[in-house]
């Protein structure tokens, strides 16, 4: 579909000119003709000015009908959450194990496993910068 044949339909179909988009909009008539005739492609700035003067929603620029078409079934994509360490399987009933025995652990126990671990990510950082 021609985005200017389907402006021209809209237009049409409420019974106003290019002139009175024109005041509804702020877009030079003769802008909108030559979008209608297919000879500019409007930004998306241009597009929702053009929806605002007809009174209709930005989709309907671009689908035919009320509503827009249904989408088919994509497969779902893992966000944020589901990619986390420690969120699913046997990584969380690890993590669930360490935090419960974190937690009988005294501040001098913790300040030495925060140490240990602070000594190894060190180490791991050195021999990556240094293979490099």
């Amino acid at each position: 579909m021609i985005i200017g044949d389907r402006l021209r339909e809209l237009r049409e179909g409420k019974k106003l000119s290019q002139g009175d988009i024109e005041k509804r909009s702020g877009l030079l008539r003769c802008y909108i003709s030559r979008v209608e005739n297919g000879h500019t492609v409007p930004a998306m700035e241009t597009l929702e000015k053009l929806a605002r003067a007809l009174e209709v929603p930005l989709y309907q620029l671009f689908y035919e009908g009320e509503e827009p078409p249904k989408l088919p079934n994509l497969l779902k994509r893992k966000t944020a959450d589901d990619i986390v360490w420690g969120s699913s399987g046997k990584q969380a009933v690890y993590l669930q194990k360490l935090r419960k025995c974190l937690s009988k652990a005294g501040d001098a126990d913790r300040k030495l496993l925060l140490a240990m671990a602070q000594k190894l990510t060190t180490g791991r950082n050195r021999r990556a910068h240094a293979a490099a």
